[in-house]
């Protein structure tokens, strides 16, 4: 655990940047994850989104989760259960329209602390993906204008409890899994860990650290780098004690109709003569793919969409 790369944004556009960048270079390279510190979110504004989540989860979501899914988990003989996760979630969309005033049960004082914490992700996860760039050796904005599409990124946040698991060698808190998109970024509990990632074939945790994000990266980011960044499959184990564990994961994404394929600049002639490695596909269609095979390997999912490359997609 003390050689998870925990990096500290503070000086970022001033005389640590060289060092900063080589940091995030080797994370991204070695472990498709890291956690930041000084990344310009107040810890006021992160306590206060932690306190209104959990009592909203204690409130409107709590009881619903023990009727439902509590007793549906834990019931007959399996020893393992392997189609379902032992978390309560909600999924809230920021772009390319918010649907934070069409969901239900949340006050009103969520709802703007809410938005006003999207804000500060969404500009941090364009300043990361711009320093990715930069270590790629890429113009600058190449990314986010990738992810753009016609109508811009897909931004939204998945809230989640893991409550404490009477049985927790009998089911997942999450199943593991890569995540579909382009950079995550999570602000998860500092008291409750949970969070594991896979690392030459062990699990590692990711530390709980207060008021930190961790970032990880998701299979767009795999795809666009022809595989220099790799997606790592992750999963969160559930806990027997204490008052369950909060994840607020938020997902920066490609647009829907974003042309995806890897950056024509990180390509090596070999590759390209080989018809690159990884495809090139539509962000929707992937999605469509992902949804059904989310708890499986990703190799798969790459060979049928380059299976689907059959008629040329415009990238103009």
């Amino acid at each position: 655990m003390e050689n998870f790369p925990v990096i500290s944004m503070e000086n970022v556009n001033g005389s640590e940047r060289s060092a900063i960048l080589e940091k995030i270079k080797d994370a991204c390279e070695n472990w498709g994850f890291f956690e930041l510190v000084n990344h310009g979110i107040s810890p006021e504004l992160m306590d206060t989104v932690e306190r209104l989540t959990k009592e909203h989860y204690r409130k409107c979501m709590e009881q619903r989760f023990k009727e439902l899914v509590a007793s549906r988990a834990l019931e007959g003989d399996q020893t393992e259960i392997n189609d379902m996760d032992w978390e309560s979630t909600f999924f809230v969309r920021h772009l390319p329209q918010s649907n934070i005033n069409e969901i239900p049960d949340l006050d009103d004082e969520y709802r703007k602390v809410m938005k006003e914490f999207a804000l500060k992700l969404e500009k941090l996860a364009e300043e990361l993906l711009d320093l990715l760039c930069e270590n790629l050796r890429l113009e600058k904005g190449y990314l986010k204008k990738v992810f753009y599409g016609s109508k811009g990124p897909n931004f939204g946040t998945k809230v989640s409890n893991y409550p404490p698991c009477p049985k927790p060698d009998m089911i997942k808190g999450l199943r593991a899994h890569t995540d579909a998109g382009g950079i995550i970024l999570l602000f998860q509990d500092d008291r409750v860990s949970g969070l594991q990632l896979l690392k030459d074939g062990q699990w590692i945790d990711v530390p709980p650290m207060r008021h930190t994000i961790v970032v990880n990266l998701g299979d767009q980011l795999e795809v666009i780098t022809n595989g220099k960044y790799k997606s790592v499959e992750h999963r969160v184990i559930a806990q027997t004690n204490g008052d369950g564990r909060m994840s607020i994961a938020s997902f920066y994404n490609p647009g829907s109709d974003a042309v995806i394929f890897p950056a024509p600049a990180l390509l090596e002639k070999e590759a390209e003569e080989k018809k690159q490695v990884y495809p090139k596909f539509v962000f929707e269609d992937y999605m469509k793919l992902y949804a059904a095979l989310k708890f499986q390997a990703k190799e798969p999912r790459f060979v049928a969409m380059k299976a689907l490359e059959t008629s040329p997609i415009a990238t103009a």
